[in-house]
């Protein structure tokens, strides 16, 4: 068999035709693996037809749903390039996309006609693009877009021509772009499935379970665990987008086994459950990750014996890198675990030394889901890749038992009167303080100490004031680490992944800080 992701799907199709691969939660449209394979095929034969071939990227700007999953899958069979966009994107990042990877077809959703129409009049694109094909009803189809439905229809279900294998590009997936442009990871046939191997047999993922999928599509999140269901034969209920009363209403519904939540959604979904309004029976774990979670966080819900697992990854490794053990999630709370089945990780100083136990270092990752490089930008692979390994611009320390704790993006550490602040510490600091619901720390030019913690805080109530934040850092943790100033606002700006954007707080809290 060659290794090709698309032929996962048909494989799965094979084995096991009438059991259930796909739900949409929100339409009620559920799809057998036999069904799901025919959509794709119809697809990927309505994009050969439509002159598009191997190597060629096909960009995707669609909410999560069937036509999202199957035009993945198509675009793998024909051996063309999936560019999943980030669709809470302006149409001037859009464009910035479109004309990077040079896709030659666009696919996008009703939702976003009118982004899309502003991108085709004003001829913001990329020059090679010229087929767009839209999701949706027919009746208010824009005049320059083919029906997608109708493309698909009018299509022979039968296997296309497989287009690629292993080492072939399958997918170019932009970075969050948290602190500039956003660059496309491009991950090949061979790494994506490895990404999911290594996710199935890291996890208790079953055969018959149910993942419930309300990470974006565009998301590393997303993507490599369909790739594991269909390896595993576990039936994917997807919504459209995350809302946390209607995720409990899914769960609750169809019996979820396990899903993905970044500490943000997660802390929307907790109220629910403080209430007793949640019947999370079937659940065996969740696993969150994407940026550090609060310890409190964590606690509330194993105070409800809900078990979260704590995970970290990255999109240029398919999402993976270290995984803390089932048995010992509640154990070892605030621990991203060890590296995950398949990677091995090393912690480095800057010298490139292997740190002792408790010397924080910079996370090294090497294995078989590495990425093959950045889309067109060889400078930036080389210094990302070297070696063999993954360089990843995470700072992290072990134990002396090899359990790592992610302390900080390299990026956003502060340096203090020459020691080293990392935000995520602080944070987690002041996530313990009833009032504060969530918290970010940056750096502020500062005149005496170079740089300074400055928090940013959105409050619960209106009666906490900045010098209450300040007091609670003092005597809870060493005085160069507290924030020299705090500031209110009702909401941290945030990427489609939960990554608070620490950029834009810096462009607004520019300093200096405080002395």
């Amino acid at each position: 068999m060659r290794h090709n992701v698309g032929l996962f799907l048909a494989k799965r199709a094979e084995l096991t035709p009438d059991q259930p691969g796909l739900v949409q939660f929100e339409t009620g449209l559920r799809l057998s693996w036999a069904e799901l394979n025919a959509r794709a095929n119809r697809t990927a034969n309505a994009l050969l037809e439509r002159g598009v071939r191997p190597g060629e990227r096909v960009a995707l700007l669609l909410m999560n749903g069937p036509e999202m999953f199957e035009s993945y899958a198509a675009i793998a069979k024909l051996g063309a390039i999936a560019v999943p966009l980030n669709w809470r994107l302006e149409p001037d990042e859009l464009a910035f996309l479109l004309a990077d990877s040079g896709a030659t077809t666009l696919i996008f959703g009703a939702d976003f006609d009118t982004g899309v129409s502003e991108l085709q009049a004003r001829g913001a694109r990329g020059p090679a693009l010229s087929s767009w094909i839209r999701v949706g009803e027919a009746s208010d189809l824009p005049g320059f877009a083919l029906d997608y439905d109708a493309l698909q229809a009018s299509a022979p279900d039968g296997e296309p021509p497989v287009g690629a294998s292993d080492d072939d590009d399958l997918v170019i997936l932009y970075t969050s772009g948290t602190t500039g442009r956003p660059k496309g990871a491009v991950h090949t046939h061979r790494t994506a499935i490895w990404g999911g191997t290594t996710f199935g047999v890291s996890l208790d993922m079953r055969y018959r379970d149910i993942w419930l999928l309300f990470m974006p599509a565009f998301h590393v999140g997303a993507l490599n665990p369909f790739v594991t269901c269909m390896q595993r034969g576990i039936c994917c209920v997807t919504m459209r987008s995350f809302d946390p009363e209607l995720a409990w209403r899914v769960i609750q519904q169809e019996r979820v086994t396990s899903f993905i939540a970044v500490p943000a959604m997660l802390l929307q979904m907790l109220p629910y459950v403080e209430r007793g309004e949640v019947d999370a029976s079937s659940v065996r774990w969740v696993l969150t990750g994407g940026s550090p979670t609060p310890v409190p966080l964590l606690e509330a819900y194993a105070s409800h014996d809900i078990r979260i697992i704590g995970a970290y990854g990255l999109t240029e490794a398919c999402g993976l890198g270290c995984l803390l053990p089932h048995d010992e999630a509640t154990q070892r709370i605030g621990s991203a675990g060890k590296a995950f089945y398949h990677l091995d990780l090393r912690i480095v100083d800057e010298q490139g030394r292997d740190c002792p136990p408790g010397q924080p270092g910079e996370i090294l990752l090497e294995g078989p889901s590495i990425m093959r490089g950045y889309w067109q930008l060889p400078e930036a692979s080389a210094e990302t890749l070297r070696d063999g390994w993954l360089h990843t611009g995470d700072i992290a320390e072990r134990d002396v038992e090899g359990y790592v704790y992610i302390r900080d993006r390299l990026k956003d550490m502060i340096i203090s009167g020459g020691e080293n602040v990392y935000p995520a510490e602080v944070e987690n600091l002041l996530h313990g303080h009833p009032d504060i619901a969530e918290v970010a720390v940056i750096g502020q030019p500062s005149e005496r100490w170079g740089e300074s913690p400055f928090a940013v805080v959105v409050r619960t109530s209106d009666s906490l004031k900045p010098g209450d934040v300040l007091e609670y850092c003092r005597g809870r943790i060493a005085r160069f680490k507290q924030p020299r100033g705090v500031a209110f606002i009702d909401e941290l700006p945030r990427n489609a992944s939960g990554k608070v954007l620490k950029r834009v707080l810096s462009e607004r809290f520019p300093g200096p800080a405080p002395e």
